[in-house]
């Protein structure tokens, strides 16, 4: 273990700051989205820019200590944290710079969504990224990053144009199509196997307001929504997205009283195409039914990636499982609607994203996340604020996950999944797996960076 002159070194030598659990702020520092998890660092290094992150890892590897490498830490998992080990903690680096001619965004890894949405916004550009506005950069695009922009520009690693990454020995490196380009490759959905990346490049998209929001139906139409789903998604423009979910209203505004608390099932909807066109294209979707809430309007894209962050605020108990879906049959629609009918909490639901549109304009074989085929990654999720409830919510996840693989599609996407073991992250990656191995090797060959859903280093032959 580090000696007080190593610690004292490390201080001295790093633009950020090192906190141990003697420090004031230890509790608060190490302290993650998921209150579930409850894990005690030995160290946190808060790094200011990539020369300390250069240096937290040669510290680390040096004094022999495990690491975990924190960006916004919503990893479910809580794999943002290390028990006795050393948190490379991004959450200082903060610097955006948006070149509106080339509709680029260049990025650093301490970065929140929604920080993001506000500098590219002010140009009139978006990044295809997630849902909620408190996630980070950072660990959404190395896993993959899906979004209610992902049937318009595909996944967040698809936008990607270059990254920086701390390496495991230390040295810092470029990483683009003709520099690195298998490691460019790898960090494309194999989440932080192979180090630590400091900053991203991404293409932008021009979007600036959408017609997007929430509709609702009741639960009695639940199996008739999910086929009306299935179908009109299945035919819509890349301009259209949806997400399905079963859910408990909340029980405050902006809902109507005589839907708070009711269990029913809905779409959020993102539409990209012209505003003109707008009531055009929902005229089919509005006649469905029809809805018993509809706050689908024209909204700001921050707006919209935001719109759950006040429901969803830091210190909730989560419990995750995901699955790959590519088809809702009616046996999979009736386990879905048993399972949606008996959600133990307001804040508990399952979502369906779409994962098809232009993600699929990408082969498979073109970035490590392998499931360019599947229309869907379905996550579950329970959650409740109060710890006493947490056995309750994590019984109907896990059973909900249980009854629905057999409908499911194989493996899971990586940043929806807790710690589940080595042949569930081999299912996730597919055919891609033997070739993560071999760059683990070549780039990671003790395993250095294995707090994560790891990649193990192929035997060298």
């Amino acid at each position: 273990m580090y000696s007080i002159n190593s610690i004292k070194n490390l201080r001295e030598n790093i633009q950020g700051e090192v906190i141990l659990p003697k420090d004031e702020n230890y509790e608060e520092e190490r302290t993650i989205y998921n209150a579930m998890i409850d894990k005690h660092p030995a160290l946190i290094v808060k790094c200011r820019d990539e020369q300390d992150v250069k240096k937290a890892i040669q510290f680390a590897r040096k004094e022999e200590i495990e690491v975990a490498v924190r960006g916004g830490g919503h990893n479910g998992a809580g794999l943002a944290l290390v028990d006795d080990g050393m948190v490379v903690d991004l959450s200082l680096m903060k610097d955006i710079q948006i070149d509106p001619a080339k509709q680029t965004a260049r990025v650093q890894a301490g970065c929140l969504l929604k920080e993001v949405d506000e500098a590219t916004h002010e140009h009139g550009l978006a990044l295809p990224s997630g849902i909620v506005g408190t996630t980070g950069v950072s660990g959404l695009t190395l896993g993959g990053g899906i979004g209610y922009l992902s049937r318009k520009g595909g996944l967040t690693i698809d936008r990607l144009k270059e990254a920086e990454v701390v390496l495991a020995s230390g040295d810092l490196v470029t990483v683009s199509e003709t520099s690195n380009p298998d490691l460019f490759w790898a960090i494309r959905g194999g989440g932080g196997n192979f180090g630590v990346v400091t900053s991203f490049t991404f293409n932008l998209l021009p979007i600036k307001n959408v017609y997007a929001g929430p509709m609702f139906w009741p639960l009695e139409q639940a199996h008739e929504a999910m086929k009306f789903y299935d179908e009109i998604t299945k035919n819509a423009s890349n301009d259209l997205y949806g997400f399905f979910a079963f859910l408990i209203v909340p029980p405050g505004d902006p809902f109507p009283e005589h839907l708070r608390s009711k269990n029913v099932c809905g779409i959020v909807w993102c539409y990209t195409g012209p505003i003109e066109k707008a009531e055009e294209v929902f005229k089919p979707i509005r006649e469905f039914g029809p809805p018993i809430l509809d706050f689908v309007d024209e909204i700001p894209m921050p707006d919209l990636n935001g719109m759950f962050d006040d429901l969803y605020p830091p210190g909730m108990h989560w419990y995750w499982r995901a699955h790959f879906v590519n088809e809702l049959t009616d046996d999979a629609i009736r386990e879905n609607i048993k399972y949606g009918s008996q959600i133990p909490s307001v804040h508990s639901t399952t979502h369906f994203y779409p994962i098809d549109g232009a993600v699929h304009d990408t082969e498979t074989n073109q970035t490590a996340w392998a499931k360019r085929s599947s229309r869907w990654s379905q996550v579950i999720v329970g959650v409740d604020p109060d710890p006493d409830n947490a056995e309750e919510v994590t019984a109907w996840c896990k059973n909900y996950y249980d009854d629905i693989a057999p409908y499911a599609d194989g493996g899971a996407y990586v940043n929806f999944m807790m710690e589940e073991g080595e042949s569930r992250i081999k299912a996730s990656y597919g055919n891609n797996y033997e070739r993560l191995a071999e760059i683990k090797a070549k780039y990671d060959p003790d395993n250095f960076f294995h707090i994560n859903q790891n990649i193990e280093p192929a035997a060298v032959t």
